[in-house]
């Protein structure tokens, strides 16, 4: 390693991270992805935001695997300071190495678990994504020379930092590719490659910045193995933040990939996560289609809906007319915009969202059963509302007021939870 790596004071030593990590804190990683994603650039940013060399080295051994060792230096990219980390290969493999071979090297070394599981579905989608390329199976891709070295180390170099560093969940920017054209050993093809475009399907992408490839297959294999959703950055407090250099120095272009290292929340803070929020006016909409369209949009996926009364342009009124959902949900939500109102265009924005986990017990009334959704704030600390349909049902059943029969139901789970006997049904709400 290089001596003249500074060390990184302002974000804590590692043996404190080790013991957030035992105590059971995890940490929210964010991929910034701007100028692209490869092995080498995730390793760098990970040193950068505090992940020490000689810990990496000394759990990569565990590989099984000797002939490299890892050097670090501090870099200039663009405007940016950044850690480059580079494999050096003393010695590599003498023949090319399967798929097979490779999930065998990694079932026989010793490495944590977790990081063992991850490096294996890694190579498996390499694997995929360079058989789509050349249009052969998986099982018989192989990974060559000094090259396969370079990436076993990378791919569990990177997946065992973020284990080091505690991750438990990890997000990502849309993925710059680059553009222009590469020269490959199959002639010259356009940015992305073929292995780089098959790993990407999914995977919010675009292009961008010099005529060059910015995302490699490992570092895209990598992104499809540890990323839960992908958007703008979300609701973080970062702890670190770390710059990892690329091999490519374009004139006038920052080619690092940035990381940002937080605390998950603790569930009584409440779990974060993204949404995408739609919005319309309206103001040639018979009210009487609102309920109507209200119903499909939960049909479709939303998770809410609002109708704010509101005074538009020259004095009319209107309505704003929102939708929150899952992004997966997003543009069947749009469609029914589309479709079941004037609306000639919605706006569109990713948003983080923070809910309190919760749950469902049931608790019996002179009606019938009634559900109850259960919060919890902090331990020992809970929030519970009866489920106003099941009240509603039962009120429509008996004739009797349905604030009535929510007051019934709260009644009897404040008895059940004194009698410490509310079991949890395991719904979510």
């Amino acid at each position: 390693m290089d001596s003249t790596l500074p060390r990184v004071k302002r974000f804590g030593k590692m043996a404190a991270r080790m013991r957030r990590c035992e105590a059971g804190v995890g940490r929210h990683l964010h991929f910034d992805c701007f100028s692209g994603v490869s092995g080498d650039m995730i390793l760098g940013a990970l040193v950068d935001a505090g992940l020490s060399v000689k810990d990496l080295e000394k759990g990569l051994k565990a590989l099984r695997v000797g002939g490299f060792s890892l050097a670090a230096k501090r870099v200039l990219r663009g405007g940016l300071h950044a850690t480059k980390v580079d494999v050096m290969i003393h010695r590599g493999f003498r023949s090319p190495l399967s798929l097979s071979r490779i999930q065998r090297m990694l079932s026989a070394s010793v490495l944590p678990p977790p990081v063992k599981e991850r490096s294996r579905e890694v190579f498996d989608r390499l694997a995929k994504a360079e058989g789509i390329a050349h249009r052969v199976k998986p099982a018989d891709v192989e990974f060559h020379e000094l090259g396969v070295m370079d990436s076993l180390v990378d791919v569990t170099g990177a997946l065992l930092g973020c284990h080091l560093l505690g991750v438990k969940r990890v997000t990502a920017s849309a993925v710059n590719l680059g553009a222009g054209m590469i020269e490959t050993a199959h002639g010259r093809l356009p940015v992305p490659g073929p292995a780089v475009a098959a790993l990407a399907a999914g995977v919010p992408v675009y292009s961008a910045g010099p005529q060059q490839e910015l995302t490699t297959p490992t570092g895209m294999a990598l992104l499809r193995t540890l990323v839960e959703d992908y958007g703008p950055l979300p609701l973080i407090r970062p702890s670190a933040i770390g710059y990892g250099a690329g091999t490519a120095d374009p004139r006038e272009w920052p080619n690092v990939l940035r990381i940002f290292l937080g605390d998950v929340p603790t569930p009584s803070a409440g779990l974060t996560d993204s949404v995408v929020q739609v919005e319309t006016n309206l103001d040639d909409l018979n009210p009487q289609a609102y309920e109507t369209v209200i119903e499909r949009l939960f049909d479709a996926g939303a998770l809410d809906v609002t109708l704010t009364p509101v005074i538009m342009k020259r004095g009319r009124p209107g309505i704003v007319l929102a939708a929150v959902a899952a992004r997966e949900n997003a543009e069947a939500v749009i469609g029914v915009i589309f479709r079941e109102t004037s609306a000639l265009g919605v706006r569109v924005q990713d948003i983080a969202r923070r809910v309190l986990t919760r749950r469902f017990v049931v608790v019996r009334t002179s009606g019938g059963a009634v559900r109850i959704k259960v919060a919890d704030i902090e331990p020992g600390l809970t929030k519970a509302a009866p489920e106003y349909l099941d009240c509603k049902r039962i009120a429509d059943q008996t004739g009797r007021p349905v604030r009535e029969v929510l007051e019934e139901a709260m009644q009897a789970y404040r008895k059940m939870k004194v009698a410490g006997k509310a079991k949890d049904q395991g719904g979510k709400g």
